[in-house]
């Protein structure tokens, strides 16, 4: 009868199910090895290979202030709309981040210290 094949002890498939496995002993060379491979993975992979881009909340709930809550919302999501119809985009954008119906009383730009550059908006709503 035929013997079935079985890896060798110092084979590249014992290798493989050792590196799998994680099957060395704590501080022998091979572990510092795999340890130096797993981080130089972690540190050397550019963050586009996994589209892991760092991104900021576009509508944010502040403080309440006399009864009416205020909510930042991000330039570039009212930017384009003109300044009549911005509260009705605000009352869509909060209700789209929220499934809550909330009315917006009125939107005022967040400006620089130059008064040149929008940069965000102040959403104040009513109850």
């Amino acid at each position: 009868m035929a013997q079935p094949v079985t890896a060798q002890p110092g084979g590249r498939e014992s290798l493989g199910k050792r590196l799998i496995f994680w099957d060395f002993a704590r501080a022998s060379w091979q572990y510092d090895v795999v340890v130096a491979l797993i981080l130089l993975f972690i540190f050397a992979t550019p963050r586009d290979w996994f589209h892991d881009q760092p991104k900021a909340a576009s509508v944010v709930f502040m403080s309440s202030l006399h009864g009416s809550s205020r909510v930042f919302i991000a330039t570039e999501l009212l930017d384009a709309v003109p300044e009549t119809d911005r509260p009705q985009r605000a009352e869509a954008l909060i209700r789209q981040r929220t499934g809550k119906a909330r009315h917006v009383v009125r939107v005022e730009p967040i400006r620089d210290e130059a008064e040149q550059e929008v940069k965000g908006f102040i959403a104040y709503t009513a109850p």
